[in-house]
């Protein structure tokens, strides 16, 4: 500070007090953000007393990345601190927007692999705007359905755009990427191309309304369009606010309706999403539950979602109006035509992009549902016959039996082995050794009245041997204790006795692929097999062999073959 007692301060002695250059300050001085309170006789600048703090102004404004102009406007009280503050947010917002959209693409071109040549195509996409996004979708679409009369479903289609919020996300401007990328596949037209002629095809008799009219799969809106709640026409949407919840009993058949008035399209529409979101949960219970689909416990199942699916046919070409072939081949077709990947991944994109939740997952209750209805093309008639002739206590021999020689071919087991493959398709040791074990803890659990549905979970742990050891321990005290033996359990009071029954079947019969796996004999439980053979022959002798069963084609015995590879030879496995 001068020593004429004026408080004035040099260019020096202010940079040493602020921390900024001197030739920082010089320059703001130059643009008249910061005038000098006055000179010295030799020329140089001074500064009076407010510098300081007129300084750190500028100094935090220019952090905030505000020009010099706009902070001069504010220093001379042309422009508010609030006004320039807002100006300046909005084009950092928009710097910002832009930086954003040039990760996005850098990003999508890495996960892609994207040729130099891709570079200006993606880099024009992404900046493309709503109305030039939205005409890249309705020619897809115009194109891919060009000459099928299926007038709702287009027009489904052309309502959902991808429209982009003011600020998107890097995942949405990588979607949207991907999205402009999916469109030009053949594969996607094609799909969409064979949804649309299955719905002109199956739409209703000719004088109805066309879109009660048009035949759509669970899942998939009856116009192919986003719902009333905006989510896209993929399997499994979730049910709207305020429909019945998924878990909640499914409503019975209706009856034939006698009334000409067509069903209300909005209605009609969430029937359709509730019971995709039911036939999903159910499947996916199933599945989890150990529930094979060709299993006489998947009709239950089935009957109650085909019930829950009646109800939706309403207004389409000749509607089922019962469970029944009819129904059921009629749901089949829907399920097999509706089961597009493609397509799946075409709406979770148009999700992403628009920021809608992605519908959940259809393809675990999907394959077990179509698995189901083709092993069951008819409502399930109980053949109580198959309920005979099991006596407790030799099933009860049976089971010790069987169990003590593959408890021995378990313990046999080296770790090594655990990798090797097995008879059972895609199945190793390991895996095999794991449902073994289940099956023991499962046939327990229903013994001690709390069925267990952890079916995908680890059961093996570290130690095969005791795993195996302990659950059959655990399940034999659990037949004795429980008087399952001597119970019935079920809708269809089946007998503990053939439950445990089935337990030996599936256990002589794994066994015998790990035998066959391990290189050991197959000739297990002698005492037991010719009887386990014959019991097997009884319960599952009617069961379908077609496509997603559990159980493949009999396969011929070799002559003089034992019961066990007798058994492996019913069960589909080949013995030779």
């Amino acid at each position: 500070m001068n020593e004429d007692g004026t408080g004035l301060l040099t260019i020096g002695e202010l940079a040493r007090l602020t921390g900024v250059p001197v030739k920082t300050i010089r320059g703001w001085s130059d643009r008249d953000l910061l005038p000098p309170a006055a000179r010295t006789p030799a020329g140089y600048r001074l500064y009076g007393p407010d510098a300081p703090a007129r300084l750190e102004i500028v100094r935090s404004l220019r952090e905030l990345g505000i020009g010099l102009a706009a902070i001069r406007s504010v220093l001379h009280r042309t422009c508010t601190v609030a006004e320039t503050a807002a100006q300046w947010a909005d084009a950092l917002d928009a710097q910002i927007r832009t930086l954003r959209l040039r990760s996005a693409v850098l990003r999508s071109v890495a996960a892609r692999g994207s040729a130099a040549e891709e570079l200006p195509y993606m880099t024009e996409l992404a900046r493309l705007s709503a109305r030039e996004r939205r005409l890249i979708i309705t020619d897809f679409v115009e194109d891919a359905l060009d000459g099928v009369d299926a007038p709702a479903y287009r027009s489904g289609l052309l309502a959902a755009t991808p429209d982009l919020p003011d600020d998107p996300t890097p995942e949405q401007i990588g979607a949207w990427l991907e999205l402009a990328a999916l469109v030009r596949e053949p594969e996607l037209r094609t799909a969409l191309r064979r949804l649309a002629e299955y719905s002109a095809r199956t739409a209703g008799a000719a004088g109805e309304p066309d879109a009660p009219g048009e035949s759509h799969a669970p899942g998939e809106s009856q116009t192919g369009e986003p719902d009333a709640m905006g989510e896209p026409p993929a399997p499994g949407e979730p049910p709207a606010p305020g429909a019945p919840d998924a878990t909640s009993e499914p409503p019975a058949p209706r009856e034939t309706r006698t009334s000409t008035r067509p069903p209300d399209p909005s209605a009609q529409e969430q029937a359709v999403i509730r019971v995709a979101e039911l036939m999903r949960v159910r499947g996916e219970a199933a599945v989890a539950a150990g529930i094979a689909p060709d299993s006489p416990a998947a009709e239950p199942v089935l009957a109650e979602l085909v019930a829950a699916w009646l109800p939706t046919q309403t207004g389409t070409a000749d509607p089922p109006t019962e469970d029944g072939p009819a129904a059921r081949a009629r749901l089949l077709e829907q399920l097999e035509t509706a089961a597009e990947p493609v397509v799946e991944r075409y709406w979770q994109l148009l999700c992403t992009v628009t920021g809608r939740p992605a519908p959940p997952r259809w393809d675990t209750a999907g394959t077990w549902t179509t698995a189901a209805l083709r092993a069951h093309p008819r409502p399930y008639e109980l053949d109580r016959s198959a309920f005979d002739g099991t006596d407790p206590e030799q099933v009860l021999r049976a089971y010790e039996a069987v169990t003590r020689d593959v408890a021995a071919l378990v313990a046999a087991v080296r770790p090594t082995d655990l990798a090797l493959p097995t008879p059972c398709a895609g199945w190793t040791v390991r895996q095999l050794l794991d449902h073994m074990v289940w099956e023991n803890l499962m046939a327990t659990s229903i013994a001690e009245g709390a069925p267990r549905t952890d079916h995908t979970a680890d059961h093996l742990g570290d130690d095969h041997r005791t795993a195996f050891a302990d659950s059959v321990r655990a399940a034999r005290t659990a037949f004795t204790g429980s008087g399952m033996l001597h119970r019935t359990y079920g809708p269809y009071e089946a007998p503990g006795a053939m439950i445990v029954q089935q337990v030996v079947v599936e256990l002589l019969a794994h066994g015998w692929d790990l035998a066959r796996a391990t290189g050991a004999p197959t000739g297990l439980a002698p005492e037991a097999a010719e009887e386990t053979l014959a019991a097997a022959r009884r319960i599952y002798g009617a069961a379908p062999r077609t496509a997603g069963s559990s159980l493949a084609p009999e396969r011929p015995a070799p002559p003089g073959a034992g019961a066990t590879d007798r058994l492996a030879a019913f069960l589909g496995r080949d013995p030779a």
